[in-house]
């Protein structure tokens, strides 16, 4: 699927869709929280092929949390392998750092299926480098795509990369109930030294 060799990928928040109005984007995925309302960032953005998924950023079960499903991860890859004409492709979740790294993640991994998940992950951080993917998502993705574990381990690669700049990350991220991740990270972290 090379589709995406040529177009330009691009992640952000809530906050900075007003900014991606006049790049001409072609394709948006938006993730939103449940009852999160229609960005009004959109109007200014002509008619681009969009698709909007309702779901928490979370990787546990929880009262009232609506975690991603294999549905959704089946759905984001749908709407990458069929987008047709792709020139520009927006991700966007509430922060641009969790569920919208792991769907561009997931995205890539399926667009360039001979590319190693590291280099993939590497490609990840060119596009925003706090991100820190969804481990359910790509977990998830990682079954769907016959990666093997390996997305999910380029995943906690990132994650140690963001631990060794800031340690202080691991007690804010365990404290969002993602210790799972964080974890991954710090033993990913401890192999590498």
């Amino acid at each position: 699927m090379d589709t995406f060799a040529l177009a330009t990928l691009s992640i952000c928040g809530l906050q900075e869709l007003d900014a991606f109005a006049a790049r001409d984007v072609t394709n948006v995925l938006s993730l939103l929280d449940p009852g999160t309302p229609e960005p009004s960032a959109f109007l200014a953005y002509g008619a681009p092929a969009r698709t909007t998924l309702y779901f928490h950023d979370a990787i546990e079960p929880a009262p009232d949390v609506v975690l991603p499903t294999a549905a959704d991860i089946d759905t984001i890859l749908a709407f990458a392998r069929d987008a047709g004409d792709v020139r520009h492709l927006l991700i966007h979740c509430h922060m641009g750092i969790s569920r919208s790294t792991a769907a561009m993640l997931m995205v890539m991994a399926q667009a360039f299926p001979d590319e190693s998940e590291e280099a993939l992950a590497d490609r990840l951080i060119a596009i925003r480098p706090q991100a820190w993917p969804n481990a359910r998502m790509i977990g998830l993705a990682d079954e769907r795509l016959g990666r093997e574990g390996r997305l999910t381990a380029a995943a906690g690669g990132l994650y140690a990369r963001h631990l060794a700049a800031r340690p202080v990350l691991g007690e804010a991220m365990t404290k969002m109930d993602r210790a799972r991740e964080v974890e991954l990270g710090r033993r990913i972290l401890a192999e590498t030294r």
